[in-house]
């Protein structure tokens, strides 16, 4: 959210650090403004909602494999595999909220955080009921941008040549 100055309306100077947008937030995050509890409203009645539905939509999947009458270890199996992934998925999203997941990583776990898509869901509800997801990570990371940016620029005072030298 930058106007024509370059400036995103935040702390910092026009050149420094600027705030990561994050999904649904953009940078209200930063000052807590702009709609930003009636947006962390929304994403979590929204997360919980689509959460809901997902297990509705499992739920009839269930159903299908007792009509298909396919036995009960293959009933079984998909019941402990989506539970399991969803668990997993909850974690791995948790963890997500507090630190930069490593990309390798995530790549090799898409296809378990598909199945366990709930868990997801209900990471982001739980997050969203304290602060944005994500929020706590990206404050910290822009916190201590805009520190170094401090530091970087200020400036000393007196004349550095007219200094006394230690002896």
């Amino acid at each position: 959210m930058s106007d024509e100055t370059g400036t995103d309306g935040t702390a910092g100077s026009p050149g420094g650090p600027r705030p990561e947008p994050l999904r649904f937030f953009g940078t209200t995050w930063v000052n807590h403004d702009s709609g930003y509890t009636s947006r962390r409203i929304g994403v979590a009645a929204g997360s919980l909602l689509t959460a809901a539905a997902s297990c509705v939509v499992l739920r009839l999947a269930y159903q299908g494999l007792q009509l298909a009458d396919s036995g009960a270890f293959v009933t079984v199996l998909v019941v402990a595999m989506f539970a399991i992934c969803s668990a997993l998925a909850f974690r791995n999203t948790w963890d997500g909220f507090g630190k930069r997941p490593d990309p390798a990583r995530q790549a090799s776990l898409r296809g378990l955080l598909a199945i366990g898509f709930v868990g997801s869901l209900l990471a982001y509800f739980f997050r969203s009921l304290t602060e944005a997801p994500g929020e706590k990570l990206h404050r910290e990371e822009y916190e201590a941008a805009l520190t170094r940016q401090r530091n970087r620029t200020t400036r000393r005072t007196g004349n550095p040549s007219k200094k006394r030298r230690r002896s």
